[in-house]
């Protein structure tokens, strides 16, 4: 969209991050509870989870009411969210929601790899305003973050599958959101090296 507007960066992260946060401190007061409704008995985790999935919705559309823009990343989580979170509510069943995050990061990696098949780095048109690089910086990027999301899509399986539930939600909300940062700031001589302003340095890597 070409109507993009400029907000409170706090109030930007509010609504980015606050469903997330709250979702986690739900979960952490209501994880020992059972509700019965409708004759049925549904875990802490389900009612949280009942929850989220129109808290996300509600604060993805006021994010884009305000701005006037959503990424394809953030209207492709939310689907997905609402799709496994509405799986688990329906079906009472806590493994679908803890599958959300092994299909979207499965998502994010094969659209990549599709794009790099193709000779594109389909990362570039999502982040070039953020990161200005040479198209050369822009494709050892979106490899190497292409088997960075392969891999969280595995330690998600292997936490939610082995793991306990209130460990796979600290390895939801802190944990993978922790990998990405740790993985861009990883790339800061990638930067550094295809950056526009210093292309001379593109040998450097």
């Amino acid at each position: 969209m070409t109507d993009k507007r400029e907000i409170n960066p706090f109030l930007k992260s509010a609504l980015e991050f606050g469903p997330v946060l709250l979702f986690f401190v739900a979960y952490l007061r209501y994880k020992d509870e059972v509700f019965t409704l409708g004759g049925t008995d549904y875990s802490g985790f389900i009612i949280v989870t009942a929850a989220f999935v129109p808290l996300l919705i509600a604060a993805t559309a006021a994010l884009w009411a305000l701005t006037g823009k959503l990424s394809r990343m953030q209207v492709a989580t939310v689907i997905l969210v609402t799709v496994f979170g509405g799986l688990s509510v329906w079906l009472n069943d806590e493994r679908f929601f803890k599958m959300k995050p092994t299909a979207i990061y499965l998502l994010f990696a094969a659209l990549l790899a599709i794009g790099l098949l193709r000779g594109q780095s389909y990362l570039k048109f999502v982040m070039e305003e953020m990161m200005p690089l040479q198209d050369a910086g822009w494709m050892i990027l979106t490899k190497r973050l292409m088997l960075c999301f392969f891999g969280l899509a595995l330690a998600n399986e292997l936490i939610w599958r082995f793991a306990s539930t209130e460990t796979w939600v600290y390895f939801k909300t802190f944990g993978l959101t922790a990998a990405v940062f740790v993985f861009f700031m990883a790339q800061s001589r990638l930067f550094q090296a295809y950056g526009l302003e210093k292309e001379e340095d593109s040998d450097a890597v």
